[in-house]
């Protein structure tokens, strides 16, 4: 039984399907369709699911050491649960008995990005890979085979802002990719990808830390003010400043606390529907305060 999970776009599902369909692996055409059960499970999430579906194909038997056209041929079927993380406890409770009644013929795969939503009994019966984000040198070489098929043209630097603002997921680089070559044809530039994510640009970032740096409240108001007027989004805004401020070497450790700290409450607040302006109003005045090393909360002398 195996466990993959992590964030979207790193190859989990894809890394499945070749080890069951691409030769010199599990299956080969033949059996694919009658060794192999895939599933979606944000789709099939409930409990019928299991008790028909999954359960029906896991406890038909197969034969072992067969070969066809020279694959190897395991004593076993597989299926494929993808996001399972999407299914209900319930489904998954009944899953977990299926599992142990037809191990000897069934092994199965399950693939999702929040292993935490998983119930620990199901988990507990799993091996589990972590697939970590994809490396700049892998992205790089895949987005470069997919510029030279469509005979798009890419910069250095270009491809170097491509790897970084999909953050190691291929799947959100190919979208941007393909996003800018439409609006802008086949000459991309890292403006244009830039424009297309959603991003915001790392001098507007930086121009926001600066501000906070100087103390002045009036000046970040207005920063403040500027950055909601062109519509970034605050969220994005506050996780390119998380990373700004945790590389900053001329800022301490308990200033980088202090400000991380206003950080996840802002997002948690934002999550739950609160005011942007707001939200990043108070981290402006959280950032001034933790830089100036100002008292972490105002006292009121009544």
């Amino acid at each position: 039984m195996m466990l993959s999970y992590d964030p979207p776009g790193k190859g989990k599902t894809t890394d499945h399907h070749r080890a069951c369909h691409r030769p010199p692996w599990l299956f080969g055409p033949e059996l694919y369709k009658s060794r192999v059960l895939e599933l979606n499970a944000s789709d099939d999430r409930g409990i019928n699911v299991v008790r028909t579906k999954i359960k029906d194909f896991a406890a038909v038997a197969v034969g072992s050491g067969q070969r066809q056209g020279g694959y190897p041929c395991p004593p076993f079927k597989i299926i494929i649960l993808d996001e399972a993380d999407s299914m209900t406890e319930d489904a998954q409770n009944a899953l977990r008995r299926t599992m142990e009644t037809y191990s000897k013929v069934t092994r199965f795969f399950f693939i999702c990005n929040y292993i935490s939503r998983i119930i620990e009994p199901l988990a507990s019966r799993c091996a589990k890979f972590r697939f970590k984000p994809l490396s700049e040198e892998i992205m790089s070489s895949r987005i470069l085979h997919i510029c030279k098929e469509e005979r798009l043209n890419l910069d250095a630097e270009a491809l170097s802002t491509l790897s970084s603002i999909s953050q190691g997921d291929l799947r959100r680089a190919i979208t941007y990719l393909q996003s800018a070559a439409r609006l802008f044809g086949s000459s991309i530039s890292s403006k244009d990808l830039i424009s297309v994510s959603g991003v915001i640009p790392q001098e507007i970032v930086k121009a926001f830390l600066v501000t906070c740096k100087s103390g002045n409240f009036d000046v970040a108001n207005k920063e403040v003010n500027d950055i909601i007027a062109e519509g970034y989004p605050v969220s994005q805004m506050l996780y390119q400043l998380l990373e700004l401020v945790v590389e900053a070497d001329d800022v301490s450790d308990e200033q980088k606390a202090r400000i991380c700290k206003k950080l996840a409450e802002a997002d948690k607040c934002l999550v739950d529907g609160a005011d942007e302006y707001l939200q990043l109003l108070d981290v402006a005045s959280n950032t001034m305060r933790a830089l100036c090393n100002m008292p972490q909360e105002f006292s009121y002398e009544c």
